[in-house]
């Protein structure tokens, strides 16, 4: 089930995601009552998907994002494999959602795209025992861990570099019945292909890294963790079409614009 948080005339809903581009009429939203983070039924009232705004998938309280999870990224720029998951935050206000703009900082001059799996948590959980995983797991969408790779080499704590306003488009919806286990990721770049790689290659799971996570913190419903990306991450420049696909899920498109 593909799940949506959308806009139209200035109301804010969710809305199960029918059809694809292939179907006559194209993909439609039947609007749900109520959030999914419960159990919810369908409004049977269907709007066609174009005649929408997309919107973030989730508004999490935070994003806990895992740094360095594939071997061959870590190695292009430089870096060991560390020995237990990498962990750091980007807070809500980074989030944007498909189409929105990505506003290039004005602290960086080297601009990073990172493609990856991102999973919505659906229920608030700590302590996660690996067989429970599942049970926590709302849904999985695509992801851009837009970094200034400049300011997270200078700064060495990254913050700045990965929690700037606009860091961490999320979308195009929520797939609440992928396998994680092994799919291809993606990331073009004004159409040229820029990473390709498949989750497949993660040196630890999903089941790894929430239970590596909830040791530590409670994660609310809604919440996101960012998995990390596959080796291939380059620049991105003002006026940029950056577009993260993975399979199952669907394609997330933003574009680079200058800060106003």
């Amino acid at each position: 089930m593909r799940i949506a948080r959308f806009s139209i005339e200035g109301n804010v809903a969710f809305g199960v995601v029918e059809g694809d581009e292939s179907t006559e009429n194209g993909p439609v939203l039947d609007i749900i009552k109520g959030h999914p983070f419960a159990e919810f039924e369908r409004s049977g009232q269907r709007i066609p998907l174009s005649k929408v705004r997309l919107l973030p998938p989730v508004l999490p309280n935070k994003v806990v994002a895992i740094g360095r999870n594939y071997a061959e990224h870590a190695a292009e720029l430089g870096n060991e494999v560390p020995e237990v998951p990498v962990a750091f935050f980007k807070p809500s206000t980074a989030v944007a959602g498909p189409g929105d703009p990505i506003v290039y900082p004005s602290f960086s001059s080297e601009l990073h795209h990172e493609a990856e799996l991102a999973v919505v948590i659906g229920r608030m959980c700590r302590e996660v025992p690996r067989e429970r995983v599942k049970d926590v797991i709302l849904g999985y969408t695509c992801a851009n861990d837009v970094t200034a790779r400049d300011v997270q080499q200078r700064e060495k704590q990254w913050a700045r570099a990965k929690g700037f306003d606009t860091s961490c488009p999320l979308g195009p919806w929520i797939e609440t019945e992928l396998d994680p286990a092994d799919v291809a990721i993606s990331c073009t770049v004004n159409g040229e292909l820029r990473q390709q790689g498949r989750t497949g290659a993660m040196l630890r799971s999903v089941e790894d890294l929430i239970v590596h996570i909830t040791e530590a913190m409670t994660l609310l419903p809604g919440d996101v963790v960012l998995t990390g990306t596959p080796a291939g991450v380059g620049p991105l420049n003002v006026g940029d079409e950056v577009a993260v696909t993975i399979e199952g899920i669907g394609t997330l498109t933003n574009k680079v614009i200058k800060r106003g």
